[in-house]
């Protein structure tokens, strides 16, 4: 008999060890008959009728504790082929360099990846792809979070059924909700497995304020905050044994080193995975902290991610493929990027080619792309 591969490993670039899984062993029809099977009554009775974890997925769950430990988690930029769709093999490349980099833990479909722009199928997909590929390298934490408490409870559903270790949720955003309603929609999708809040005012127009995050640590299945309200808020929470990341690459440094924050959920991180590992994990380096702000600051110029696609474009990583209604940076921030990149150090970031400045013409802009 023909031996069985993972249908997985179709998927994967595998030119290291950083890819595969154990092949599943073949059950015999008398094996089969043995097995006793439960039934459907008994999986609808679980609390508030969320999908059940088939064996395995429980079996390799993830715990809570495990992503509070994270200190290095980058939110992955998605690459677009020239008609729009994923460019899964330069995805798999850029994933290849997290982990090489030391990157502990990848948000997928986040604002960094562009889940806004996304399909919910397409979101799924990768995030499935993401774990199939690299799930045993790195943590999978997938952005389930939409402004539809019922839109983001059956996406964490499928999130967790593809095998995320963890879910990423905002809080309702542009159709602002009570205090109440923000609790209530939080607890509506943390049962489901461990999960990462994001508060980020600026995008969502509604603060998380302290108050609801304490109620919501008394839930076990918070590993913690992605917080981007400063240091002082930061310490506030870690004081009270709140885990909190650093949601702003400027900030991370001292809210890591000073103010009591396990780690940072960085962009900047796409681009020097190893330097921004040695900023979380070596302790106070403010020499370090002031090479890398010119580059922070360049990409943060412009709404997030147009920077970062616009960089992993120029270093040859990504195809320079934009959807809409991202937009690359002018020219004059192009060349300023070049010479960012020179004075840190070509060997610091991603990719293989030399840094160049793309004309105007050599961008692809797509606005229909489902």
């Amino acid at each position: 008999m023909a031996s069985l591969l993972p249908t997985n490993q179709t998927l994967c670039i595998s030119r290291t060890n950083y890819v595969g899984s154990t092949p599943h062993r073949l059950i015999s029809d008398a094996s089969r008959r043995s097995i006793g099977w439960r039934s459907v009554r008994a999986a609808i009775s679980l609390e508030k009728n969320h999908l059940p974890m088939r064996s395995f997925e429980v079996k390799h769950r993830t715990t809570v504790d495990d992503i509070r430990a994270l200190r290095l988690i980058t939110a992955i930029k998605t690459p677009y082929l020239p008609d729009g769709r994923f460019d899964l093999e330069a995805y798999d490349r850029l994933m290849h360099m997290q982990v090489a980099g030391g990157a502990e833990g990848v948000i997928v479909g986040g604002t960094t990846g562009e889940g806004h722009l996304m399909s919910w199928d397409e979101h799924i997909m990768l995030i499935g792809h993401t774990v199939n590929c690299f799930g045993s390298n790195i943590k999978v934490i997938g952005n389930t979070g939409s402004n539809s408490t019922g839109e983001a409870i059956h996406a964490t559903e499928q999130g967790f059924a593809v095998g995320m270790h963890a879910a990423l949720h905002i809080n309702p955003y542009y159709g602002k909700t009570s205090i109440q309603g923000l609790i209530a929609h939080f607890d509506a999708v943390m049962s489901m497995g461990p999960t990462v809040v994001y508060n980020v005012p600026s995008r969502t127009g509604q603060d998380i304020p302290p108050p609801v995050i304490n109620e919501l640590s008394v839930n076990p299945n918070l590993a913690g905050v992605k917080e981007c309200m400063g240091n002082e808020r930061i310490k506030g929470y870690t004081d009270n044994g709140v885990v909190i990341w650093s949601g702003n690459d400027d900030e991370c440094h001292d809210a890591r080193w000073m103010y009591g924050a396990t780690g940072v959920i960085s962009v900047t991180s796409n681009l020097v995975p190893g330097l921004m590992h040695s900023l979380m994990f070596e302790g106070e380096n403010a020499v370090l902290r002031e090479k890398l702000m010119p580059l922070i600051k360049w990409l943060f110029v412009e709404p997030n991610p147009i920077g970062l696609n616009t960089a992993l474009a120029q270093l040859g990583v990504i195809r320079p493929v934009f959807r809409l209604p991202y937009y690359p940076m002018p020219r004059e921030k192009r060349t300023e990027f070049v010479s960012i990149v020179n004075e840190l150090g070509r060997e610091h970031f991603v990719g293989e080619r030399d840094v160049q400045v793309l004309n105007d013409d050599d961008f692809i802009i797509v606005g229909r792309y489902r």
